[in-house]
């Protein structure tokens, strides 16, 4: 959710090299594309509706109304909707731990995934415990459940994953995360967008008007990647694919 839908685009295309193209959704979204693929959603809502700039993961289901019921069942947060959004229904949510996510009923872009090889994102949950939210989320977006095309939920090196047809798409990762102000420690759902060279992108970033967090331009040597904020404050990782 940007401020400015264009310029959102002007900053991501010239970090990503991304090209968008308009919605069904009205003249307020458009979809990034990266060598033909959907990678992600712009929507100029964030003034509207008074949330935060920030990437927010979108679940796909089948029934938003049934899925936005066991999130309050179980003491969850639905935030907006379900309401009609262009070609289906659409709602913002927040687990128990205050991490915010997005469920989505209606068609999806053909090839538009994470985590597999040829995608162009994964995601990453930072909550205080990964067991209890991977249950909260099984239960509410059935995960696990045995069904055809669902996903599969695994233990492994202390987290959580979360893996559809054998690709990783998500880890939920759990710690001493304290309740505090700070957007940056609070329990939230983060994306990591791969890059061929975080070089060149935190400086395309840098001059476009985006920062690298911690603000010192620390770079996790370690693991070959950046956590940076965009112009209006919306925060992401760029990462290599040997980063594992």
């Amino acid at each position: 959710m940007a401020r400015d839908l264009h310029a959102a685009e002007d900053f991501y295309g010239g970090v990503f090299g991304w090209e968008f193209r308009p919605t069904r959704l009205g003249e307020e979204f458009s979809v990034a594309f990266l060598d033909g693929a959907p990678v992600a959603g712009l929507g100029a809502l964030a003034t509207r509706l008074a949330v935060a700039v920030a990437w927010t993961p979108y679940f796909a289901v089948d029934d938003a109304d049934a899925v936005a019921g066991r999130i309050r069942e179980r003491a969850a947060t639905v935030a907006v909707g379900p309401l009609n959004l262009g070609t289906g229904r659409a709602a913002l949510a927040a687990d128990r731990d205050g991490a915010v996510f997005g469920i989505w009923q209606g068609r999806v872009i053909p090839d538009w995934g994470v985590g597999r090889e040829e995608a162009s994102a994964w995601l990453e949950l930072r909550t205080r415990d990964a067991f209890e939210a991977a249950i909260f989320y099984a239960e509410v977006l059935d995960w696990g459940c045995g069904q055809p095309d669902c996903c599969q939920v695994a233990y492994e090196d202390d987290q959580v994953v979360l893996r559809h047809h054998g690709a990783a798409v998500a880890r939920l990762v759990g710690g001493a995360i304290e309740a505090a102000p700070d957007p940056h420690i609070q329990p939230r759902w983060h994306v990591h967008f791969y890059v061929p060279d975080i070089d060149y992108a935190i400086e395309k970033a840098i001059k476009l008007g985006g920062s690298v967090v911690p603000p010192d331009g620390t770079i996790d040597a370690a693991d070959d990647q950046a956590m940076l904020r965009d112009p209006d404050g919306g925060i992401f990782t760029v990462t290599t694919r040997t980063s594992g």
